[in-house]
């Protein structure tokens, strides 16, 4: 049994969650700093001495009661909503609908690989593989992407040779810190769009960036922008500027940060956590503020010590040729070519890219403000930008009391980040066959490109718009009714001829339901077509369709009033009336209110 002087579990559980809700109204309400850092402090007092009791009485029963669970979703992790997932049913339907328009074919891979299989692919981001216990001999992990296990794939099935456009969607799973709010996350969505094999020179990578451009275009995202480098010109930049080859990847690493970390806090990273000597940082910096469209090329061409790199040219001949195909495609107005984009990942050969929108960015981070306190920089016309568009500082990282602790994160000072991201990663296969293949032994590759769109930064994007105007739930279109008697047989024989004619249609579980309280189960779901059936109607062939609407008034939404007592319908011609009313065409696009 217990100690008497042991404290209770339970209590200390719920003092975790109001501290919690504490925290969380006080970073709303913008307290006093020292507050704020008072209630983190108890916070993580708190969950420190509710772990210590659970690791030292791990088996301990009180004899009185069960023991309380915690119910919560584990850290990183959430629920979703019949009406949440409505919505992301939506935006997946539009991701898959444009990858089959492109000639895609879907495949699905295991949620978690062998370690080894996910081991040495991503660098620094390493370190945010999910690991899992020894599972009968083998050692797993959770998948980090959707590209690695499709190299794999492709290794595994000799594709050596294919010419394939392959599509995924589905949970990926990463040990981040994740800031709920904003769509990051420890299980997340993914949908990746690859195109596999030897093609003509950047065709395929015209093609995945225009699939990108028309799927954020049919999504209610806002504006964005698609941000496009060059590994090859990136890493001639480095190697013109003097970085040593075991440095150009961390190198790269830092500097992909400039989307949220101003140029001061990217240099002494990489001069005083990386050991880059600081004349070769301020060479990287003079070439990483440039950004624009297809004219960037021309100053690129004109630099002879960069086009005298053999990485650099090459890239750069590979843009001229990736643009004139963008134009075909008619998205050159969403492209930025920006030489600052590194991408983190170690498997990138070529292109790479992402799609940034607003809220991508910290809130008050201005990229134009990167490089405001640069040393490499001397415009004067935004050299004290005012203090709601400074970066925010960067806050040390606090030290956990244990190993297990994780420092809290302040969701206010977080961006979305890129909604997608992808490029060319023609060694992956390839590094997969040699492995197979045996030490010493000639292995074939297989180019590829691609991109994977992030599902649920797109969803945080989208929600609170459709919550805002009231986007439906459910996809309900007809609720059956019974005016008088119950007329269950009726009722139901007419689902089933509804619902076999492909309209969704539902009715109330009662024997003999009271009509008001089948309105009330239509409505509570904002049913637009309420059938009600009568004795005497039924008699003649008829049936009574009232259509209802949904309007905002002080920003609630109420159903619209009306008088019509509803039109009398030939019951043999029900479904065919149905189908052909406005309401029913424009059901694509799932609004509630008209």
């Amino acid at each position: 049994m217990a100690s008497s002087t042991q404290p209770d579990t339970g209590a200390l559980a719920d003092e975790i969650a109001a501290q919690s809700s504490l925290l969380n109204d006080l970073r709303k309400q913008q307290a006093d700093p020292a507050l704020v850092e008072d209630a983190k402090k108890k916070l993580g007092d708190l969950k420190r001495s509710l772990a210590l009791q659970q690791n030292a009485n791990p088996g301990a029963k009180d004899s009185k009661k069960k023991e309380r669970i915690l119910l919560k979703t584990a850290k990183g992790t959430r629920d979703y909503g019949p009406g949440e997932m409505f919505c992301r049913e939506h935006i997946e339907r539009i991701v898959k609908d444009c990858f089959t328009t492109y000639g895609g074919s879907q495949l699905d891979t295991p949620v978690f690989e062998r370690k080894e299989v996910l081991a040495g692919k991503y660098g620094e981001d390493a370190k945010l593989i999910f690991d899992l216990m020894d599972q009968g001999g083998e050692q797993l992990a959770l998948r980090y992407d959707h590209t690695v296990p499709l190299a794999r794939y492709l290794a595994m099935n000799g594709a050596i040779t294919a010419q394939n456009k392959l599509w995924q969607v589905g949970k990926v799973y990463r040990r981040d810190n994740p800031v709920m709010s904003k769509g990051r996350m420890r299980e997340f969505s993914q949908a990746d769009f690859d195109i596999a094999g030897a093609w003509d020179t950047m065709i395929p990578d015209a093609e995945v960036i225009s699939v990108v451009c028309s799927i954020l275009s049919r999504l209610d995202v806002g504006e964005f922008t698609i941000k496009m480098n060059h590994r090859k010109i990136l890493d001639g930049i480095f190697e013109v500027c003097g970085v040593p080859a075991d440095k150009i990847r961390p190198i790269s690493s830092a500097v992909d940060k400039l989307d949220k970390m101003s140029w001061a806090d990217v240099k002494k990273e990489m001069t005083e956590e990386k050991g880059l000597d600081p004349a070769a940082a301020d060479k990287i910096g003079e070439y990483v503020k440039h950004k624009g469209g297809p004219e960037l090329l021309d100053i690129l061409k004109a630099d002879q010590a960069l086009m005298a790199n053999a990485n650099a040219k090459v890239g750069v001949d590979e843009m001229v040729i990736l643009f004139t195909y963008l134009k075909s495609f008619d998205v050159l107005s969403l492209i930025s070519f920006d030489l600052s984009l590194a991408r983190g990942l170690d498997y990138y050969t070529g292109i790479i890219y992402e799609a940034i929108v607003e809220a991508s960015a910290p809130p008050g981070f201005k990229s134009a403000n990167a490089f405001a306190s640069s040393s490499t920089t001397t415009s004067t016309s935004n050299t004290a930008p005012p203090a709601a568009q400074q970066p925010p500082k960067k806050k040390a990282a606090k030290k956990a009391a244990s190993p297990d602790e994780e420092e809290e994160i302040d969701e206010s000072q977080v961006g979305v980040g890129s909604i997608a991201a992808g490029g060319r990663y023609d060694n992956l296969v390839g590094m997969f066959t040699a492995a197979a293949a045996g030490e010493g032994k000639k292995a074939p590759g297989l180019p590829c490109v691609g991109v994977s769109i992030g599902l649920d930064r797109i969803f945080a994007l989208v929600w609170p718009k459709w919550a805002e105007r009231g986007m439906r739930s459910k996809e309900t279109m007809a609720y059956v009714m019974a005016a008088g008697d119950g007329l269950l047989a009726e009722r139901v024989e007419l689902v089933r001829e509804l619902r076999e004619a492909g309209i969704k249609t539902d009715f109330l579980f009662k024997a003999k339901p009271k009509l008001p309280a089948q309105f009330a189960a239509g409505e509570k779901d904002e049913v637009p077509f309420a059938i009600i059936l009568g004795g005497d109607e039924l008699k003649e062939g008829l049936v009574t369709v009232k259509e209802q609407k949904w309007e905002f008034v002080d920003g609630k939404k109420v159903k619209v009033a009306s008088n019509d007592k509803g039109t009398k319908v030939k019951r043999a011609e029900l479904i065919e009336w149905l189908k052909a009313t406005s309401t029913f065409q424009d059901w694509s696009s799932g609004k509630l209110i008209a």
